[in-house]
């Protein structure tokens, strides 16, 4: 019976429309972005579940990374590579021409040290596209309220693997948050956009769906109320050595008496994921 009702709702309120519609939306994006000669990296890339994230025949070389060692058996990819916690991603410096990030920002615990790496290997011009929950949505907030077994069991409800669901931080997952993050790592904001439409994480049942539908046709009727739409994606751009080092925090100034160049700190930012 409620899947009969919920598909009367789809029909008259989002005719057509996939339940993967953000990834869709988000692809094109990327798509847009690509060129035949770039080497891009899917950071977060996982075990290549997603199919539509498969840009292998559309650049000149696709690499990704993960914590889960499920990237290595990625098909998509040219070059897997694991990312281990504490230390620097295995990419040369100015390796990229774009990175892109599709439902990752809401995991990382320390954002700091992934911005500053994704910095690194980005060329001086190079874009990094990401696509995560906005913290301010509905879903990022019950998420926070919420253990992580629930997560599963209503994921599970919704169609989804258990093995695909994992622990939410939400600590770059806001406009502000991002903003910070961009110029303490000398990145610069090209863009971001705030996305609401069909509510997939109430179409459990009639009731709750409907409540998400009147939340999404509200939301979506003024800019002022964006931010409290349920996808945020980002658009980051690395600077020029010039004005990156512009930006960044001038560091404060050190007595040489009281200097100390015995030991110098690794090259690289570790990844405390």
């Amino acid at each position: 019976m409620f899947k009969k009702v919920t598909a009367i709702l789809d029909r008259t309120f989002y005719p057509g429309v996939s339940r993967y519609w953000d990834d869709e939306r988000f692809v094109k994006l990327i798509k847009d972005n690509l060129q035949p000669d770039y080497h891009i990296l899917d950071f977060g890339a996982g075990r290549g579940k997603n199919e539509m994230l498969n840009f292998r025949d559309s650049v000149a070389h696709f690499a990704g990374a993960d914590v889960d060692d499920g990237v290595l058996e990625n098909p998509f990819l040219d070059e897997k590579k694991l990312i281990i916690l504490g230390q620097p991603l295995d990419f040369e410096d100015n390796q990229f021409d774009l990175i892109f990030s599709c439902n990752v920002l809401e995991h990382v615990g320390q954002p700091g040290p992934v911005f500053s790496e994704i910095r690194r290997i980005l060329k001086p011009g190079g874009v990094f596209l990401s696509k995560t929950t906005n913290k301010n949505h509905y879903v990022a907030t019950a998420a926070r309220c919420t253990p992580l077994w629930f997560h599963k069991v209503y994921n599970q409800q919704r169609g989804r693997e258990v093995v695909d669901t994992f622990p939410t931080t939400y600590q770059c997952n806001s406009r502000k948050q991002v903003e910070r993050l961009a110029q303490e790592t000398g990145l610069e904001i090209s863009d971001v956009q705030f996305w609401e439409f069909r509510p997939e994480y109430l179409r459990i049942n009639p009731l709750t769906y409907l409540a998400g539908i009147a939340y999404e046709k509200i939301v979506n009727c003024s800019p002022l109320l964006e931010k409290f739409r349920a996808v945020m994606v980002v658009e980051l751009k690395k600077m020029s050595n010039s004005r990156q080092d512009a930006s960044l925090p001038k560091p404060k100034k050190i007595r040489a008496r009281h200097a100390d160049t015995s030991q110098r700190g690794p090259k690289n930012a570790a990844l405390p994921l």
